[in-house]
């Protein structure tokens, strides 16, 4: 609707709109240049009351703002400007402790008394259980969200409690601002970053504690894994058993050793094709001599340019940029990040999706996100240990592995090495899945686990209450 604006006793005058709406008009003398200024005022005016002015008269009650409006910051849908605690956005069931001057959060279940949703028929009854409760560990950029679909099913089948945290920067667990200075208490003396894999072991074992139980069932997906295993080389009486799943450890290539019994030569005689054969043999000693002292030189060399670049990479990943970068990244490829790990990424729903985008929510996530890495990055090769690879086959415990034969992530094969690198190990393969088996295929997942805990631990009946006399 255009409106038509005339000037009276020196103002402009807008028909039907208050009079705090009308401008005073500029006297002038009369002049071409006062005409042509009254003209350009006149359209213009004009122009914006046609555009701006339009609607019923309720619409004219507010003031009118001319200053430009901030566009809001969004990631994935999430509003970045308005970030909140994570405690506001805890759900019902959700637990927070106090451990290292951090507030974690975490969620307990109990056995169920309800047997309706068994598994299968011959399903375990909560009557027999286990001895050990069992503890959670989440992947990178996940949470204990993706053990939602199992955690009530896995409480029965164990008969006894069901614990899953959130690791510091993932989830809902508080964050903290300068990690480096971060110290609990004054009397440290080394204070320990909380996005260190030192501080998951430590997280995990006060768990152990917290569930008054000498030794826990560590159920750890994909880089939970390796929490998984480093608790159980920091302190492997606490560790009952160990189920990885979609195992983030990278395997170690493992070479057939071929003996040869049949064959016997007699050691004193000197044939041409003995001789020749120790001729070469003494040639291969002294190649592999001069190889291995290159590659230590080598090695050496590496080491002080990755020394280097670990901390030129550690020094961008804490800069505002990297910020940005991180921001940028996660809103073009989270959403599909999410559904790549699956094999059938139509039964990713909004709901999981929500579920997994909440802790994108809370303050300092993107910072958190960057500590992370940084100290993950400063870490690696640096430990006084050997490497997680040499030390696998030092694991005695009971280990299940369970990997999805269409995971994008971590392939299948992997897992096939790693079983063969942890002694009696066993493997299952779930087909038609992908990174995350217990949320695509609960049932088979919960079966699997199920018949591993069957044939390793022997179960507990319980007896059933004598009536009074």
């Amino acid at each position: 609707m255009t409106v038509s604006i005339s000037v009276v006793h020196n103002q402009f005058v807008f028909p039907g709109r208050p009079a705090l709406l009308n401008f005073p008009v500029v006297e002038l003398k009369p002049s071409a240049l006062q005409c042509e200024f009254e003209k350009k005022c006149r359209l213009s005016i004009k122009s914006a009351a046609s555009s701006s002015f339009t609607g019923s008269a309720a619409d004219y009650s507010e003031p009118l703002s001319t200053a430009p409006k901030k566009k809001a910051r969004r990631i994935v849908g999430i509003d970045q400007d308005e970030l909140v605690d994570p405690k506001l956005l805890a759900d019902p069931d959700s637990c927070f402790c106090e451990f290292q001057g951090l507030q974690l959060h975490h969620k307990i279940c109990e056995p169920e008394s309800e047997l309706q949703d068994s598994i299968h028929d011959d399903a375990t009854s909560i009557n027999e259980k286990l001895k050990f409760p069992l503890i959670l560990l989440h992947g990178f950029g996940a949470s204990l969200f993706s053990w939602k679909p199992v955690m009530k099913q896995l409480a029965k089948i164990a008969g006894s409690k069901v614990l899953s945290f959130d690791r510091p920067a993932f989830g809902l667990t508080t964050r903290v601002d300068n990690p480096k200075n971060y110290s609990p208490s004054s009397k440290d003396t080394k204070p320990l970053n909380p996005y260190s894999m030192a501080f998951s072991v430590l997280a995990t074992l006060y768990f152990i504690d917290f569930l008054t139980a000498e030794k826990a069932i560590l159920i750890g997906h994909s880089a939970g894994c390796l929490v998984a295993a480093e608790t159980y080389f920091k302190a492997p009486e606490r560790v009952a058993a160990m189920i990885l799943v979609a195992p983030a450890i990278i395997a170690p290539l493992t070479s057939m050793k071929v003996k040869e019994n049949n064959q016997q030569e007699d050691s004193n005689s000197e044939t041409p094709k003995a001789s020749f054969f120790n001729l070469l043999g003494i040639v291969s000693k002294f190649s592999r001599f001069i190889g291995q002292t290159i590659m230590n030189l080598f090695r050496g060399m590496v080491n002080m340019v990755n020394s280097l670049y670990k901390k030129a990479l550690s020094a961008f990943l804490r800069s505002p940029i990297a910020i940005m970068l991180v921001r940028m990244v996660i809103d073009k490829f989270g959403i599909s990040a999410i559904k790549n790990a699956w094999y059938d990424a139509s039964k990713v729903t909004d709901s999981v999706l929500e579920d997994y985008t909440r802790p994108l929510r809370t303050k300092g996530w993107d910072k958190a996100l960057l500590e992370f890495t940084a100290e993950m990055l400063a870490t690696s090769g640096t430990e006084s240990t050997p490497p997680l690879t040499e030390r696998l086959k030092e694991i005695s415990c009971p280990v299940l592995i369970i990997t999805g034969d269409s995971d994008r992530l971590v392939p299948s094969w992997n897992a096939v090495r790693l079983s063969r690198a942890i002694p009696g190990s066993h493997l299952e393969i779930i087909k038609n899945c992908g990174h995350l088996p217990q949320e695509e295929k609960p049932h088979e997942f919960l079966t699997i686990v199920d018949n591993f805990f069957t044939s390793v631990f022997p179960r507990i009946e319980s007896q059933p209450l004598q009536p009074a006399i």
